[in-house]
């Protein structure tokens, strides 16, 4: 039950971290020694360890995405696996933060001033 999962945490540090040698390794490395250090566990233990490796690489393959700076702009690396979500979510989500009468507004229907400009030297 063990192995099955190690490998699946490290194919998804390898697709998440791809094209970033030092974090890769690292990952890798950490993985390992995470795995290793945990042999000596009693079983429960090592189920929860087994779990939360499961999660982990699950997170990994679908919600972390690597950008390359690219001047000033980023590129980043989408693979096929990564969750792509909703704008419509969002936009709704937005309406209630932003004073809608129902809910109050942003934080409890507070308004703010702007911040003063710093002064010149």
């Amino acid at each position: 039950m063990a192995l099955p999962a190690y490998r699946h945490l490290l194919r998804s540090i390898t697709i998440a971290f791809r094209d970033d040698t030092r974090l890769l390794t690292s990952a890798l490395s950490t993985a390992r020694s995470s795995f290793e250090s945990s042999r000596s566990l009693p079983p429960a233990e090592i189920s929860a360890k087994i779990a939360h490796a499961e999660e982990v690489a699950q997170i990994l393959r679908r919600n972390v995405v690597q950008g390359l700076a690219d001047g000033e702009k980023f590129q980043l690396r989408i693979h096929d696996e990564i969750e792509r979500g909703n704008n419509e979510t969002i936009k709704s989500a937005g309406k209630s933060l932003m004073g809608d009468g129902i809910s109050g507004g942003c934080c409890g229907g507070a308004t703010f001033a702007p911040a003063p400009a710093p002064a010149a030297h």
